[in-house]
This record gives structure tokens, sequence and C-alpha cells, in this order.
């Protein structure tokens, strides 16, 4: 009778072991629940405005081995700093009210030691029921020597437009200061639809403030009737200012429109059909301006404004989402588009020889879509940010170095999951970046998500790169 008890523990004994992952044969992965609920989506509106930092900070400094966590999305052969960096993060001001949403659009520069940028609430006449229902947008200026962000305009008061007009609730070409000390910018729709005849469409402005004294103006308004100015970049010697357009819905031409207008003699000085959407070269030792036509990898063609006749191709074919200033040996460096790819190609294009060459791939994890890249003073390091449109944070929201001289890939800063661990929010992506004189400090100026499928907020870090990341 016992013989028959002990090896009906036994069996039990088995039976249970198995069931819950003992070391039976017959072991069994232990099961769990799955929550099969959707997760609660935050909206722009429930969120507090502005974004604020813990204990009423306006800018937090941090460093932290958590910099250096890379994700499982990792390629093999990319490396990862040794050393943390220092960063800063502030929030941008203005963001008083929800958005549709708050973004950064437009790449930034570096003037004077200080990095200059802008932001926009996304609005426009036509784009839901708002009291912010006519947009507006912001240019910045952040001192590193003060550590200070200051507004310098806010578009919607300076145009005073009648109620019922089109208002602009994007920059989203670039800030470039000219050799007069002014930083020149130009508008962009927030909904295309508001970008029409019913709400007293004329075409987007060219703007310019003067950081110094505060006074902003316009320059032109509608360089190209009833066409936005999604893309520009300026020639600060010779003041020209060269925009890529987007037109409206009652345009009668709605091709991309290439230009270049004359700051000094305000008179557009070229204009045609079949211009590049997002980013063009400009070559300052030169003066002549590079682009491809429409948004994808194609024929590079030239505009001389010395010539000012119409551009003509250089028989070279290049990707030019985003572009570096000239180096002193005449080198810029192009990235192709890698929105919804899974890489992009990183390219040289030589403005002596017009001659390109293919360098290598610039994407990191899964993302590949870089819409600003910076070249650092010596000329060997290229630094971006992959996954622009908000997909950055699943490769950890990198700033990349990339050596020119090794042709290798290294991480210098993971944002994510950092700031969401420690402040409650994710730097998504971005479309500014810059460098600055002395290549120690990189500026982002990011799309923020406190909680929102997409964004909601823009925020600005300051990386500051441990210099034994940046010697050989």
């Amino acid at each position: 009778m016992r013989s028959h008890t002990n090896l009906a523990i036994i069996i039990a004994l088995f039976i249970g072991l198995s069931t819950f992952g003992g070391p039976g044969v017959f072991a069994q992965p232990k099961k769990t629940s799955v929550n099969t609920a959707k997760p609660k989506v935050i909206r722009d509106e429930d969120l507090p405005y502005p974004p604020t930092l813990p204990n009423g900070e306006i800018l937090v400094t941090d460093t932290s081995p958590k910099f250096l966590q890379a994700p499982e999305t990792l390629r093999e052969g990319v490396k990862v700093a040794k050393t943390a960096p220092t960063i800063d993060f502030a929030f941008y001001q203005n963001q008083n009210y929800p958005g549709k949403p708050w973004s950064n659009w437009g790449d930034g520069s570096v003037a004077n030691g200080k990095y200059y940028s802008a932001i926009g609430d996304h609005y426009a006449i036509g784009r839901g029921e708002s009291q912010h229902s006519t947009g507006t947008a912001f240019v910045y200026e952040y001192d590193p020597e003060t550590k200070t962000l200051r507004s310098l305009v806010d578009l919607a008061k300076l145009l005073k437009m009648p109620e019922g007009h089109y208002t602009p609730g994007k920059i989203h070409s670039r800030v470039d200061m000219g050799s007069d000390g002014w930083l020149y910018y130009g508008t962009h729709r927030g909904s295309p639809r508001a970008a029409n005849d019913a709400n007293h469409y004329k075409g987007d402005w060219i703007f310019r403030t003067n950081p110094k004294t505060g006074v902003s103006e316009v320059v032109v308004h509608g360089p190209i009737p009833r066409h936005s100015i999604p893309n520009s970049v300026l020639d600060p010697e010779r003041m020209i200012f060269y925009g890529g357009t987007a037109a409206g819905p009652d345009s009668p031409e709605q091709s991309i429109q290439f230009f270049a207008y004359d700051l000094k003699k305000h008179k557009l000085l070229y204009s045609q059909a079949d211009g590049p959407a997002r980013y063009m070269i400009l070559s300052k030792s030169t003066g002549r301006l590079y682009f491809v036509r429409g948004n994808s990898d194609g024929e590079l063609f030239r505009y001389d404004p010395a010539k000012n006749t119409a551009p003509v191709s250089t028989g070279q074919t290049i990707g030019v989402r985003a572009a570096t200033d000239e180096t002193p040996d005449g080198l810029v460096y192009t990235v192709s588009t890698g929105q919804g790819t899974g890489d992009a190609t990183l390219w040289k294009f030589n403005t002596r020889t017009e001659k390109v060459e293919e360098v290598g791939t610039i994407a990191v994890g899964s993302e590949a879509y870089v819409a600003s890249i910076d070249i650092d003073p010596t000329g060997r390091y290229l630094y971006y940010v992959p996954g622009a449109h908000g997909g950055g944070y699943r490769d950890g929201s990198p700033l990349v170095q990339y050596d020119l001289k090794t042709n290798t890939r290294k991480v210098i800063a993971f944002h994510h999951p950092f700031y969401e661990e420690k402040y409650g929010f994710i730097p998504k992506g971005t479309y500014s970046t810059a460098i600055s004189p002395e290549g120690d400090k990189v500026y982002i100026t990011w799309n923020v998500s406190r909680g929102t499928r997409a964004w909601d907020c823009c925020g600005l870090t300051v990386v500051h790169i441990p210099i034994s990341e940046r010697q050989p």
C-alpha cells in the first residue's frame, strides 16, 4: 500500500514539474497571459502646454552610461562611443497650446557661434476647428555660452493678416545668415488645402530677422505666386536666396519651381519648372547651385548665377535629401532620400571637378531617413540622426558620427530610452542639426512625443562630444 502511495506521489511531482517548467522530459514553456487591450492613445490636446521639465527647470544637463546602451536593431560593424557625452536639453518656448502638431521641418545653422532654428504649429486656415486656426512659426537663437534659448519672431504677429486669410504654420526651409548679419528663411503651409484662393492665398513669404536688433520683416511675398517654399539655401556672400516650391491647389502651375532671388536688388533672377523638392547643394567657392529634380536620386543640374541661364546637366547622378556645407577642399557630402527604405547612400561631390562618388551607407539600424547632415571643421567627421520623420527612437534616437577616413559609423549617443525613463518624453526625429565651429558640439532640434502616437512638441539637445571620440 505504501509503495503505491509513494509511486503516486512521484508521478504527481513529475507532472507538476513538467507543467510548471521543471526539469522533466515533457516540460513546456511557461505560458503568460496576453493583454489584448489596445493601449490608450494620448492626444495632443490632453497634454499640458507649454511642455515643462521637472522642478521648473528651463534646461537640464545629463551624462549617463545609458547614452551608450545600444538597441537590438544596431547593425553589425557599427561602433558605439566609449565615453558618454554630456547633453543639454530644453523645450522650445511659445508651445502654449496644442499644435497640429508642433513640429520642426527646416534645417538650422550656426552663425557667430550661435545656433539658429525654427519650429511651427502646423496650422493654417482650413485645418480643423481651433482658436488657433491660423498658423504661425517661430525662429530661435541658442547661445551655448549662456545656455539660453531665445525666441526671435512670431510670424503670425509680424504678418497681422486679416481674418480669413492664409498664414503659414511652417518654416520648412533652411534658416541661414547672410553677410549682412540677417537670417533668411521661407515659409510653408500647414494644410495643403488651406493654400487656396478661397483663403486669399497669394503665395508664401521670404522673411529676414536681425538677431542683434530683434527686427524681422518681409523680404518678398509670393516670389512664385500661389507656391510655398519648403526648400531653400542662401548664398551668404552673393546674397542670393535659392528656393524649391510646392504648389497651392489653385495654382495653374503644379510643378515644383526652382528659383533664384536677388536679396540686394529685391529681384527674381530666374525660375523654371521641375525643381528640387527638399534640398540643394551650394558651392560657396564658385557661387554655383546644384540640384536634382524632384525628391529622389537623379541627374544633377547646375545653375550658375554669373550666366543666369537655364540649369544644365553635369552628367552625374546623385541623391540630395540633405547636404553638408562645402569644405575648404571643395567637397560636399549628400545623402539619398531614405524615407520608407531600409538604407540610404552617402555621396561625395567635388565642386571643382563636378564628379560624384558613392561613399557608403548611412543607416546604423532600421531607420535610414536623414534630413540634415553636417561636417566638422576638420573635414573628417560627418554627423547626422537617422529616422527624421519620427522613427528614430526605434534605433535609440542615435547621433551618428561617420568617419570619412576609415569609412566607419559610430554612435556618439542614444537619446532613447534615457529621456523617456528620466523625464517622460521621447526624442523621435529631426530635420535640423548643426555643428559648432570647434566641432565639439552638435545641436539637434527634436520632434518630441510625451506619449502621443507621433509627436506633440519640440525640444533641443546640445551634444557635447568628448574629445576622445573625435581624435584619431
